[in-house]
């Protein structure tokens, strides 16, 4: 599967009742210890939590959410999840549709009548939400030391979601929309705003009262510069010149808007997981276009993709996410309703990587025990 390779991505990559967590089942032995053997060997600060069909398997804390005092990481330790958020906004765009009041193949113009520029026009929903919509680049950082010798563009002073919409989405496409992937986050952050125009709500409201509040998620939220967020990791990125983990620098998360600025935990995540692929937010036919791979194996928000192993394929939906040391990854073994989240707080470890780790030793395992 193709990767996320450019360095802006690195630097700015952001009524039911919940259901009563399960007792632990044994994680098997092995399992158990790679994690931990490879949590240490990369240094791994954060929450790995494991479910299979909604029942915990695993869930461990690791090292500290808060250097300067020392503070450890605990299972409810809250996480920034940066680009996670994507996943949550696709879901709202994918239940206005179930209800008649948007098409993914409508025009942005048709919700945003005044948008200036070609976007209104020329680039539809969908487009939007698997990030072919030809919108020029909303980052432009080309690397971590320009990032901390100048400032990140959008997200180092308060701004409206008007004023980035205006900025980022009003002028001149610079590529054909539908023919070339190019994540980006101005394409969320336009998506957010069509909710808002659509619903008459702010999308954290429409976020709140859709999502959030039917599943009990009451660990996750979106971040605000002004607010303080009861056992919120800090984060930290590792410099490769300096060779040093440092504080990463103040930015106003809220900016990243519908595109990357939530919290959560791993066990939300993990509800949140089970309601997702479980058809409790969407209906089968919205679940599968979520699913379903357009251009570099990307659905409506996250990679889908299958990989060979154990004689089989296996079929994945994987949302990461990263904000300078905010890491995460919301991992899905689709065969087996297996989810993986990795929360962390350093650029230390390459979550993708340890998912997939995880996911091939649960599926060894299965071998070995037939």
């Amino acid at each position: 599967m193709k990767r996320i390779v450019a360095a802006v991505c690195a630097l700015v990559m952001i009524g039911m009742a919940a259901p009563v967590a399960a007792a632990p089942q044994a994680a098997p032995i092995d399992l158990a210890t790679f994690i931990a053997t490879y949590a240490a060997e990369k240094d791994m600060h954060g929450v790995i939590r494991i479910e299979e069909k909604g029942r915990l398997i695993y869930s461990r804390a690791f090292g500290q959410a808060d250097r300067a005092f020392a503070v450890p990481t605990t299972e409810d330790t809250r996480f920034r999840i940066a680009s996670i958020t994507k996943i949550f906004t696709s879901v709202l765009i994918l239940q206005l549709q179930e209800e008649g009041r948007l098409n993914l193949d409508d025009l942005v113009g048709r919700h945003l009548p005044n948008l200036p520029g070609e976007a209104g026009a020329r680039v539809t929903l969908r487009q939007l939400l698997n990030h072919t919509s030809g919108i020029a680049q909303l980052d432009t950082i080309a690397s971590y030391q320009e990032g901390f010798a100048n400032g990140i563009p959008h997200y180092q002073k308060p701004m409206t979601l008007e004023a980035l919409v205006a900025q980022c989405c009003t002028g001149a496409l610079v590529a054909e929309p539908g023919m070339a992937f190019d994540y980006n986050n101005a394409d969320y952050l336009l998506l957010g705003a069509i909710i808002e125009r659509i619903t008459g709500q702010t999308w954290e409201q429409v976020l709140r009262d859709r999502i959030l509040t039917p599943l009990a998620l009451t660990d996750t939220g979106v971040g605000h510069w002004d607010a303080i967020i009861a056992r919120l990791a800090q984060t930290y990125t590792f410099r490769d010149d300096t060779r040093t983990l440092i504080t990463d620098m103040p930015v106003y998360y809220e900016n990243w808007g519908a595109s990357g600025s939530m919290y959560s935990t791993a066990a939300d995540l993990a509800v949140f997981a089970e309601a997702l692929y479980g058809g409790r937010l969407l209906n089968p036919a919205s679940l599968e276009q979520f699913v379903t791979p357009a251009l570099d194996e990307y659905g409506l928000g996250l990679w889908s993709y299958s990989f060979e192993r154990a004689g089989r394929t296996w079929h994945v939906a994987k949302r990461p996410g990263g904000i300078m040391g905010a890491r995460s990854v919301l991992y899905r073994l689709r065969e087996r309703d297996v989810t993986i989240v990795l929360l962390s707080n350093t650029t230390l470890v390459d979550l993708d990587v340890f998912a997939q780790r995880i996911a091939n030793r649960m599926i060894d395992a299965e071998v070995a025990a037939r």
